[in-house]
């Protein structure tokens, strides 16, 4: 194998995935911007660094020039994958990234083309919930090949980090969004509720526009793709709210004091990644009236699968398992890939008839 990058590697996320790249021997570069923070992690990792920012397109080529792949973990991605994208085209370096902004997957599935004429991998949203869901969806349709709609969800509450607080600050003003008919289209905040049985009982959820319903259709075809989300009341009524509140979190100054604030949290300890858990749920359809099937799956933390699915990807495609080109996880490396993952259970499969559950009117 050769050379790894990790784009952001002293963030909240981008250590723990450092850490697991280290103790898998894959001897990764640690990279970023800031001077300090990547001065002081190389010296207690005792790992190579290199600094460099993203805003001159050939420093980013030049940087890569010796790198095999490319994990970005620095968010928001609308920033910062565009740049890395175009270093890693350039430079003929493979690109991961574990983003879940759907204007990211969108720009970068735009640069199939160029990235298969260049001979390069690039593979974004390797986290919780896109590898668990993007398989997911992949087993679903393998059961069900004539499915024309997809719903999939998770149920899982935990502390953000630092770097995804962040991200969805910067994506304040962002609507609701779903698959219709193989487009991405927008719809209101928390435009729908559903009682979803995830694993444990019926829960509240709403639908959250998460780059699922991206990977969900370019892995399976199917055009229409839902996105949800287990929310108690008090969130699903903030969340609701945030549409009649988008003009406030626009201005700068309360954005500003926001990030700011943001930065005093860390990500959950390890002893919370330890015990945390994930649920995965997905329902397929065919047709109106046509069967319905729905399959589950547990996993660990969201960060600790994000962790272990990001460097999973990375030494998969360093080991040349990977196409060039736009790739999805399960699209890459099939439905099975997140049971390769440690701690994952499924795919729990359930014959659901069809009238107990109908899919919303968009998918029909």
């Amino acid at each position: 194998m050769g050379p790894l990058l990790i784009y952001g590697s002293y963030g909240y996320v981008g250590r723990l995935v450092a850490e697991d790249a280290i103790d898998r021997g894959l001897d990764p570069i640690l990279a970023g911007r800031d001077r300090d923070q990547l001065r002081e992690q190389v010296t207690v990792l005792e790992q190579p660094g290199r600094r460099f920012s993203l805003e001159d397109p050939d420093v980013v080529a030049e940087a890569l020039e010796d790198v095999d792949c490319v994990v970005n973990c620095a968010g928001p991605f609308s920033n910062t994958a565009e740049p890395l994208v175009e270093g890693c085209l350039r430079s003929g370096t493979d690109y991961v990234d574990i983003t879940g902004e759907i204007p990211v997957i969108e720009s970068i599935q735009d640069r199939d083309d160029e990235a298969r004429a260049a001979g390069v991998t690039l593979l974004p949203a390797a986290a919780l919930s896109t590898i668990p869901m993007d398989c997911l969806a992949a087993h679903l349709v393998d059961r069900l090949p004539e499915a024309d709609g997809l719903a999939l969800g998770v149920d899982s509450l935990r502390i953000p980090s630092i770097g995804t607080v962040r991200t969805v600050l910067e994506g304040a003003n962002t609507e609701g969004a779903v698959r219709r008919d193989g487009r991405v289209e927008s719809v209101p905040t928390a435009w729908r509720t559903r009682e979803i049985d995830f694993g444990r009982g019926e829960r509240p959820a709403v639908t959250m526009p998460m780059g699922d319903i991206c990977t969900g259709h370019y892995t399976t075809g199917v055009p229409n793709v839902e996105m949800y989300a287990m929310l108690p009341q008090p969130a699903r009524l903030a969340l609701k709210s945030h549409r009649y509140l988008t003009p406030l979190f626009e201005a700068k100054p309360v954005r500003r004091v926001l990030k700011q604030l943001a930065g005093i949290r860390d990500g959950p300890a390890e002893w919370a990644r330890e015990r945390g858990t994930a649920y995965v749920w997905g329902e397929a359809r065919a047709g109106d009236d046509g069967e319905r099937v729905v399959s589950r799956l547990r996993t660990p933390d969201p960060y600790v699968i994000t962790v272990d699915g990001a460097v999973t990807v990375a030494e998969r495609i360093l080991a040349g398992d990977a196409d060039a080109g736009f790739q999805t996880p399960a699209g890459a490396f099939g439905a099975e890939f997140v049971l390769e993952l440690d701690g994952v259970e499924g795919f729990f499969d359930e014959e659901t008839p069809e009238e107990t559950s109908p899919l919303s009117p968009l998918l029909r």
